[in-house]
């Protein structure tokens, strides 16, 4: 098990390496670490309600988890209203704040506009909640939250 100072670090670390404009990226087996450790964290699942509905959302601790779609289901249109979502969601813009969606595009996206709305410390979840394509084109099986064995809850 990690410190909170360590898991920091290594987020810190990523966020030097590849310039990123939030306060860094996290593995999910660091992300669900920091969640233990730190019950101000917060994972803002940005996928849709559709998604969550067919494929499931990861299962944390009370108070926790929060979902604010980035893009509107059906027609995956941008959602407008995402930052006054978030900041209904999470109300504390110092608290560390997880985004999270099905292979780590969409959060990065989230985890920009939350820095630029004052999310001090918003991170991006790596690898998302079902990673990868395998060769066989399936998703859960190279990458991804439910890959590394943490706690879901299935459609």
């Amino acid at each position: 098990m990690s410190t909170l100072e360590q898991l920091h670090a290594q987020a810190d670390q990523r966020r030097v390496e590849n310039q990123l404009p939030y306060a860094g990226a996290l593995s999910p087996a660091e992300a669900f670490e920091l969640l233990q450790l730190d019950p101000r964290t917060r994972l803002v699942d940005v996928r849709t309600r559709a998604e969550l509905d067919w494929v499931g959302r990861p299962v944390i601790g009370d108070g926790q988890y929060a979902h604010v779609e980035w893009t509107r289901y059906p027609g995956g249109v941008p959602n407008t209203d995402f930052i006054a979502q978030l900041k209904s969601a999470v109300s504390d813009t110092d608290a560390p704040v997880l985004f999270l969606c099905r292979s780590a595009a969409r959060s990065k996206l989230a985890a920009i506009e939350a820095a630029k709305a004052g999310f001090t410390h918003a991170y991006d979840l790596l690898e998302g909640f079902e990673g990868d394509k395998n060769a066989e084109g399936h998703r859960k099986s190279v990458t991804g939250w439910c890959f590394r064995g943490l706690p879901w809850l299935g459609a």
